[in-house]
This record gives C-alpha cells, sequence and structure tokens, in this order.
C-alpha cells in the first residue's frame, strides 16, 4: 500500500515522502495515528500544499528538539543504590528512574524517549541517548555509585 507521510517516522521517511509500505502497517499503525494518507490523487494534491506548512512545523520542532538537547548535553544524573558482590546492584537503574530524574531538574521527557535497550545494572558512568528528534539524539551521563 502507498501512504504519504504526515510526519517523520524513523526508518521511514519525512513528511511529504510517498513509500510503500505493508498493508497492515499503514491500516493498524500509520493511518490511526495520523502519521501518513492514503496515496490517492486527491490527497497527493493536498499533501503538496501541506508540504510547506510540515516543513515549516518540522524546522521548528528540530530546532526546538535541538536547544532542549544542547541542555540536557550539560546533565548529570547520579543514582545511589545497594551494591552486592562485584559492583553488581540489587535492582537497577531503568528509564523510568531517568525520567523521574530529568523531571526533577525541570526537563520534561518522555520514558519511550529513553533510548535504555536493557536497565543498568553495575556501577559506573553510562551515556544514556534521549530520542528528542528523529535527527537529534543528545546524550545523558548517568553515575551509578555505592549507596
Amino acid at each position: 500500500m502507498e501512504v504519504i507521510l504526515r510526519q517523520a517516522v524513523e526508518n521511514l521517511g519525512k513528511p511529504g515522502d510517498v513509500v510503500k509500505v505493508k498493508n497492515g502497517y499503514a491500516r493498524n499503525f500509520l493511518l490511526p495515528r495520523g502519521l501518513a494518507y492514503e496515496a490517492t490523487s486527491g490527497n497527493l494534491k493536498r499533501i503538496q500544499q501541506e508540504r510547506d506548512r510540515l516543513e515549516s512545523a518540522e524546522n521548528a520542532r528540530r530546532e526546538a528538539a535541538q536547544e532542549l538537547a544542547t541542555k540536557l548535553e550539560q546533565v548529570s544524573l547520579t543514582f545511589a543504590a545497594r551494591v552486592g558482590e562485584e559492583g553488581k546492584l540489587f535492582g537497577s537503574v531503568t528509564a523510568a528512574d531517568i525520567v523521574q530524574q530529568l523531571e526533577q531538574q525541570g526537563f520534561h521527557v518522555e520514558k519511550r524517549q529513553i533510548d535504555l535497550h536493557e536497565p543498568i545494572k553495575a556501577l559506573g558512568v553510562y551515556r544514556v541517548p534521549v530520542r528528542l528528534h528523529a535527527d537529534v539524539k543528545p546524550e545523558v551521563r548517568v553515575w551509578v555509585i555505592k549507596g
């Protein structure tokens, strides 16, 4: 099925792009969330008019994300955790914990934007990427210390 993207979709394209995707992906994900239109002749004309507006909005979002990224690069989070033998934590530091500390410092970031593939389970310093925008991924320093 061919669809016209309304917003940037990671690994798929930018707003206004006409892309071919599987029927289920379009029907169950892209169309219900308003991320795409079905590629009909009427929609192709309409998207041409929307493209300029979408580009300017996308540029504004990218600039806002870039501004937040420069602030997030300076942030350093510290987690004091109970430690067992060999420096392994009894619990773990998860994306939710990182979001909670960022909220306390005045940064509003959603849990799904934290690109932590698995929870942190050992002492050390980690660089955790934050997906603010498709093109903007700053890294936050996370210190896990003995507490």
